[in-house]
């Protein structure tokens, strides 16, 4: 398939009248700058970016995505503790039919809003009794079965949940998650590396829950045990409790004691890290490690904000998730990234402190890092012997429109949605045209009786 984009953002900038040569597995073959169509080519008019990466999910929780807002109106008091009750309480309902269909449904509008990769944390792993499957990655199966139909990209994170918390046995709402060992977790771990050879968009990698989750000599005995090759992701120091537990088990705070007894490296995604001192924020930044930012929902779950301008001062590197998907919209959580630290710092400098264009840097930022959490360490937005993914954004914007290529960058990240996204390529083939998937209508029609069948919503 040979392509023609009118405006292709390179790392180099905007390039115009741009032609993508890929092969029947959707890697590109040549790249041709200042072409005009030919004959066959599919012509893709608008502004073109690389697709954006999606580096936190929780699939499940789509699910019950809007429904934690009702509250009865004697209860004055909702925290992330509360909320997670309810997830807890979605999770022990759902089989691996259910999940299958959220999960196909989600990506589907991932992609449709111009997410062609995600990293799912996946902990859902038992049958509804706590028992495992026959196949210990059944649950995990379900999700690359997904991503393969929907035709996402997919790293399957296969999660380490031991603990009810610092000292704590696991919980019965928790049956659902537990690995009760190095072993138990690294078996499971090998039954998801199987799993994913069954698509060719997906691999793996390792995660651990949380501090709270695990052990801290098995969280030593999974990052010695494990490959070196793979990324590393984990909950850390969401919440003050967290933090303040830590202190009382552990004698330190949850970065503060993972940075000493762990090799931190690019290899390690630290998701939320929300609460930080002076010495964890330069621990991560110098260490090469990543943060994982998930705005809109730490914004839903009151978690805090990120003291992302300390940790950009050192160089430290972000990308953004979805988490819980109260939101979709990459934007959207770029926008709110930012303005979280204007409002607190009173600058409108966030993004704009290295190249002066706060929308340059911050796709940059969230590509390059998120790559990281995929296990792509490219760099270049496009090259030769990678798959092609890219999402288009409508030129019939008026903003856009009327903007220069100079201009194009930010003023999309500032004041576009999703709804001007117009065409999304995902490993080389058009998945979704005019905001909704190319299969769309039949992935409704399923999730559709998947939520009448939970009463999730009646």
């Amino acid at each position: 398939m040979n392509y023609h984009f009118e405006k292709l953002l390179t790392e180099e900038g905007v390039l115009n009248n741009v032609r993508i040569c890929t092969d029947m597995s959707g890697k590109i073959t040549a790249i041709q700058s200042e072409r005009t169509p030919e004959n066959g080519d599919e012509i893709i008019s608008g502004f073109t970016l690389p697709g954006f990466q999606n580096a936190h999910s929780h699939a499940f929780q789509y699910a019950m995505a809007g429904l934690a807002e009702i509250h009865a109106p004697e209860n004055r008091s909702d925290s992330f503790w509360s909320w997670r009750n309810s997830m807890y309480d979605l999770a022990l309902s759902i089989s691996p039919e259910d999940l299958e269909s959220i999960a196909t449904m989600l990506y589907a509008e991932m992609l449709s809003v111009g997410y062609t990769h995600v990293a799912e944390f996946h902990y859902v792993h038992h049958n509804k009794d706590g028992k495992p499957f026959d196949s210990l990655s059944e649950m995990g199966s379900r999700l690359v079965s997904a991503a393969k139909k929907t035709g996402i990209n997919l790293t399957l994170i296969p999660i380490f949940y031991q603990k009810g918390g610092f000292n704590l046995p696991a919980m019965e709402k928790q049956r659902r998650f537990i690995s009760s060992d190095t072993e138990a977790y690294l078996k499971l771990l090998s039954s998801s590396v199987d799993t994913c050879k069954f698509y060719e968009g997906a691999n793996c990698a390792i995660g651990i829950h949380s501090m709270r989750g695990v052990d801290p000599q098995e969280i030593i005995r999974v990052s010695e045990f494990t490959s070196s090759d793979l990324p590393f992701h984990i909950h850390i120091a969401e919440q003050k409790k967290e933090v303040e537990d830590s202190i009382s088990a552990l004698g330190k705070r949850p970065v503060e004691w993972f940075s000493e007894h762990i090799g931190l490296n690019s290899r390690f995604h630290l998701v939320h890290a929300t609460h930080l001192i002076p010495s964890e924020i330069k621990a991560i930044a110098t260490s090469g490690a990543n943060v994982v930012l998930c705005p809109t929902t730490e914004g839903n779950l009151g978690d805090g904000i990120f003291p992302l301008i300390d940790y950009q001062q050192l160089d430290g590197q972000w990308s953004i998730g979805t988490d819980s998907h109260v939101s979709l919209d990459p934007l959207e959580e770029l926008r709110l990234l930012d303005y979280g630290q204007r409002l607190t710092t009173h600058s409108r400098m966030t993004f704009a402190h290295k190249t002066g264009d706060s929308g340059f840097f911050a796709i940059d930022q969230a590509l390059r890092s998120g790559r990281l959490a995929m296990n792509n360490a490219s760099k270049a937005y496009f090259e030769v012997g990678q798959m092609l993914n890219a999402v288009t954004y409508s030129l019939n914007s008026p903003l856009l429109y009327a903007s220069d290529d100079s201009k194009l960058v930010s003023t999309l990240v500032y004041s576009g949605s999703s709804k001007i996204a117009s065409c999304t390529i995902s490993r080389g083939q058009i998945v979704s045209q005019h905001g909704e998937h190319i299969m769309q209508s039949e992935f409704m029609k399923q999730f559709y009786k998947t939520l009448i069948h939970l009463k999730t919503r009646i």
